[in-house]
């Protein structure tokens, strides 16, 4: 196999993974939704849960498709394999446009002709050397329509993603509190965000996944924040069951959840979040203090503050009361 020469594609040698490894098979599979992600913003309280998170683990579906295929390898040319789907540091990304499955558009996700924005990716690493296909060429053109959606502003220029300012890092990957300066750019968002890859022209080529198992769950198309606030760590993994979701766990998905409720501007959720003012996790009890600081009055917000902030032994939580008390509209607490 050829290797190019730029920094990009040293990144994605594989060899840095496995030194044997002589090529790569990689493979797409789409999974286009079926109506409009970007709909469900307007709906401030309901959650926005990510296209590929509404269905079965995508990890669970990919994998054992690879595993058959690699076997069938083994078994006509021999030679050994190794499969990837997220499960090591493997660029499949710059590999795939490598290969010809697409091309890394302005938001750095592979984008395809065939079937738009829509495509999870998974790798076969081979001792087999075998031909390489053409890559695809960048079809983005003057587009600018990913970088101009972006509600944090996470593209610093074109082809380029500052991952601390990217929604679906920030509430996926991120272990801590959400920066402060993003949260209300948020929105809704509680798992991942679909923006950037909603408004790419190639999507008017899109086709709705075939795969019944990547369709979206009804309880997770539009989900109330207020029913999302209530889940207890045995309620959260029984409704994530078999989902990408519940690999974040409850502690990070309630933290996303309060900052939906802060930006929903609709006082009857005020109740939920001050419920979690007591909950076992500083994390959440912490993304309670912004969100009640968002939708109660001054005076209210003082009286929990009097009462919670003085009890409280988390430092991160004693900064964020301190933080939203400080703030315009609470500088009398």
């Amino acid at each position: 196999m050829h290797w190019l020469a730029t920094s990009a594609e040293r990144r994605a040698d594989p060899r840095l993974l496995w030194p044997d490894v002589r090529s790569v098979i990689m493979l797409g599979m789409n999974y286009g939704p079926d109506s409009d992600p970007l709909a469900i913003l307007a709906a401030r309280t309901r959650a926005a849960v990510s296209v590929y998170a509404k269905g079965d683990d995508y990890h669970e579906i990919i994998k054992p498709r690879l595993k058959a295929l690699a076997r069938w390898l083994v078994a006509q040319a021999a030679g050994d394999v190794k499969v990837f789907v997220d499960t090591a540091a493997v660029m499949e990304k710059p590999l795939a446009a490598r290969a010809g499955l697409g091309w890394q558009g302005k938001h750095t996700n592979v984008v395809s002709r065939e079937f738009g924005s829509w495509l999870f990716l998974g790798a076969i690493f081979t001792t087999l050397d075998l031909p390489a296909d053409q890559a695809e060429t960048d079809h983005c053109g003057t587009c600018r329509n990913c970088l101009d959606i972006c509600p944090t502003g996470a593209f610093p220029a074109p082809y380029k993603l500052d991952a601390r300012r990217c929604i679906s890092y920030l509430t996926i990957e991120h272990k801590g509190p959400i920066p402060r300066e993003l949260r209300a750019r948020m929105g809704n968002r509680v798992y991942g965000c679909d923006d950037c890859l909603a408004v790419c022209p190639w999507n008017k080529f899109a086709r709705q996944s075939r795969e019944a198992r990547l369709a979206a769950r009804d309880v997770l198309r539009a989900p109330g924040l207020a029913d999302l606030a209530r889940l207890d760590d045995a309620a959260f993994r029984a409704l994530f069951a078999k989902t990408a979701v519940k690999r974040t766990g409850r502690e990070r998905f309630l933290r996303n959840v309060l900052i939906a409720i802060g930006n929903s501007g609709d006082v009857s959720l005020a109740s939920e979040a001050e419920r979690l003012l007591d909950d076992a996790s500083p994390l959440v009890r912490g993304a309670a203090v912004w969100a009640l600081s968002r939708l109660l009055p001054a005076g209210d917000f003082a009286v929990l503050e009097r009462w919670h902030a003085k009890r409280e032994g988390d430092p991160l939580v004693r900064d964020e009361w301190r933080a939203a008390s400080a703030a315009p509209g609470h500088s009398a607490a």
